[in-house]
């Protein structure tokens, strides 16, 4: 298996290389999409794509923090976290084992010795089911494979785009129609992209 390390570095070569117009990676990377889709915290996510380490971070605390992670970020429709007994009943447990466990007031062994197994690894498959639809290990990826796998989207964005002349045309065009609109309309423009993009950020965020 690859470094998870190594693996982040090229992902982020293959950034760099495939930026256009003198962008920098400022102008394409949203550190709040980044660590909402990756699981870590913002700080976190600055320190990988600047080729440093996190703190080392106890695996099951890794789990238990990003489960709270999900019910902050992966909300209802309505705008309110999922609660504890919504996601343990999806998976046959009871909300008090899921709350006590994300409220550290269990002790089992698996907590004590860093590993994943036992109790916490079903309670890990249940809930990465309920926000997923299936286990796929986020709960517990090493912070710089979670980021590696966040910035794959916007890697084949940038590729997609990379070199196009007819996207590069449309888009000159595009931006100096824009340029050339009143204030009024101008900022109709700003207020309509931006829904958009919330949009589509909802949209991911459901398909998760």
């Amino acid at each position: 298996m690859r470094d998870p390390r190594s693996a982040l570095a090229e992902t982020l070569r293959r950034i760099d290389s495939s930026l256009e117009d003198g962008r920098s990676r400022a102008d394409v990377l949203d550190l709040d999409q980044l660590s909402a889709d990756s699981g870590e915290p913002h700080e976190v996510v600055t320190t990988l794509l600047d080729g440093g380490q996190p703190p080392a971070e106890d695996i099951a605390e890794r789990i238990i923090r990003r489960i709270e992670h999900l019910r902050a970020t992966r909300r209802r429709s309505d705008g309110s976290p999922h609660s504890y007994e919504e996601i343990a009943s999806s998976y046959g447990a009871t909300r008090a084992s899921l709350s006590n466990l994300v409220r550290k007031k269990t002790q089992g062994t698996e907590q004590r010795t860093g590993r994943s197994g036992g109790p916490l690894a079903s309670t890990q498959a249940g809930v990465e089911t309920f926000f997923f639809g299936q286990p796929n290990g986020w709960l517990s990826a090493d912070p710089a494979s979670a980021l590696n796998d966040a910035l794959q989207p916007v890697l084949n964005l940038l590729r997609s785009t990379a070199g196009s002349e007819p996207y590069s045309d449309r888009r000159a065009v595009a931006l100096r129609s824009a340029a050339a609109l009143p204030d009024d309309q101008f900022e109709l423009l700003e207020d309509v992209i931006a829904g958009l993009v919330r949009q589509a950020r909802e949209e991911r965020r459901q398909q998760r």
